[in-house]
Formats: structure tokens, sequence, C-alpha cells
């Protein structure tokens, strides 16, 4: 009696490990299937409209051209400018608080506060955005002040995915360096960091995901200006839409959905890439 009972309980606890692998190979196969089907369904709609023309030139309306070149410049300023300010930012606040702070107290009220930062609706930090930078440091309607938006913005990301991270990494091996004498920056600079290398790089992904589809914030602050400055430091000082901002203009304000198809291949084109860069320089760094 008892034997049957265990081969009855051996029976159910496979068919169970069997019902639950399949119902986790079946989801897993509609996300990659939704996903490829979206990503396939953009490009057959946009990349026939997509043309040299088309990426290389300005919106005119005395010529008649369709260009996108300026909002692929201002969105490629954004992406730059947010990263290089949020990235440093993001990632020490993270280190202060997995392995600096001592008081849980204030790692709990900062860390609800990241994450009531990261709920916030980008609508928010648009008004938020315009009246600070836009108005009352007088930045005006401007990359900058888009740029300053997306900053605030995209830290609380960082910060959450790099403290995830950091918590992955093994006690031991904190322990192993200070036992061999390293001082603790070095410690965290030389062992903790490489260790978490790819935690820190999704963190960078999803960034760059909310900075190149972003439309709602932007337009309170950076405006859709389609001119092409001479430099870098010109072109943050005056009106730019991004690309997300000029799909929402062509498709929302025009009614011209072939071109908004365009412009959604080329986002998804240039998120691939972003990437595609970002992995491979893991990579590189993994095995240097």
């Amino acid at each position: 009696m008892g034997e049957r009972m265990e081969k009855t309980y051996q029976w159910k606890r496979r068919a169970g490990i069997v019902i639950l692998q399949g119902l986790v190979w079946a989801s897993a196969i509609a996300t990659m299937l939704l996903v490829l089907s979206l990503i396939a369904y953009i490009m057959v709609k946009g990349l026939p409209h997509i043309s040299w023309e088309f990426l290389s030139s300005t919106p005119s309306v005395l010529k008649k051209t369709m260009g996108i070149l300026p909002n692929i410049l201002n969105t490629l300023y954004l992406v730059l400018f947010s990263l290089v300010f949020s990235l440093p930012l993001g990632v020490g606040a993270a280190v202060y608080l997995t392995e600096y702070a001592t008081g849980r107290r204030l790692v709990r009220v900062v860390e609800f506060a990241v994450e009531t930062l990261a709920g916030i609706p980008s609508v928010i930090y648009g008004l938020a955005g315009m009246l600070l930078f836009s108005q009352m440091l007088g930045f005006k309607t401007s990359l900058l002040s888009g740029g300053c938006t997306m900053v605030i913005m995209i830290l609380p990301t960082i910060i959450r995915t790099t403290q995830e991270a950091l918590r992955t990494v093994p006690q031991a091996c904190r322990e192993g360096a200070l036992g061999l004498g390293a001082p603790k920056w070095y410690m965290i600079r030389t062992v903790v960091l490489p260790s978490c290398r790819a935690g820190i790089l999704t963190g960078c992904i999803l960034s760059v995901g909310r900075i190149v589809g972003e439309s709602a914030a932007l337009l309170f602050t950076a405006g859709v200006g389609t001119v092409i400055a001479d430099n870098i430091l010109e072109a943050f000082s005056k009106s730019g839409g991004t690309l997300s901002v000029a799909l929402y203009m062509y498709v929302n304000e025009r009614g011209e959905f072939e071109v908004g198809f365009a412009i959604a291949a080329v986002l998804m084109i240039l998120v691939l890439l972003i990437n595609g860069l970002a992995k491979l320089t893991a990579n590189l760094g993994k095995k240097k």
C-alpha cells in the first residue's frame, strides 16, 4: 500500500513538473512570437517608405521634402547627454546605498523615493521640467531642458537595476578581497562592479529605451524643432524634436501614417543598434 502511494506521488510530481515546463515554454514562445510579429509588422509597413533622402534631409514645405535627419540627431544627442549625467549619478547612488550606507531607515526612505519617482507618469515630468528648466532656470524650450528632464526620469531605473545587480555579487567575494588587504573602494571598483556589469548594462538599455520612446515629456521641454545646428552646443540651446516626437506629430497632427511607420522602423533599428553595441561593449569588457 505504501509503495503504491509512493508511486502515485512520484507520478503526480512528474506530471506537475512536465505541465509547468510546458507552460513556461508556451509563455516564452508566445512572448517571442509577439515581439517578432510586432517587429515584422513595423518593418513591413515602414521599410518601403524609407529612402536615403528621407534619412539625410530636413523637412521643408517649400521644397516639398520629408526628412528626419534633425530628429535622428536630436535623439542621439539626448541619449548621449542623459547617459553621461545619469549613469555616474545612478551607479554612484546605488553603490552608496548598497555598500556604504549604514542607516537602514535612510536606505528604505531613499529606495521608497526612487520607486515613487519611477512610477510617476512622464507627462508630470514634462510639466515639472518645463517649469524648472525651461522657465525658472531660463533654458527655454530646448534640448538642454529635455535632456535634464530625461536625466531625472531615467535615474530611478539605473539606481534600482544597479542595486539589484550589486546584491547578486556573493558576499564571499567582498570578504575575500578585504581579507587580502584591499581597501573598500578598491574592492568595489575591481571586484564588485565588474561582477555586476551585466545588471548595470541592463539599466542602461532600459534607460535608452525610455529616452528613445519618450514623447510627452519632450513635447513640453525639448519642443518640435527640425533645424540642424552647426554644432552640438548650439543644438542644445535650440528646440529640437526627437524621433518619437516626430512620430506623434506626423501621425496625430497630420495623419501621415506612412511617414509614421517609416519613423517607427527607424526607431526600431536605432534601438537594436544601440542595444547591440552595448552588449558588444560589455562582452569585450568581460573578456578583458
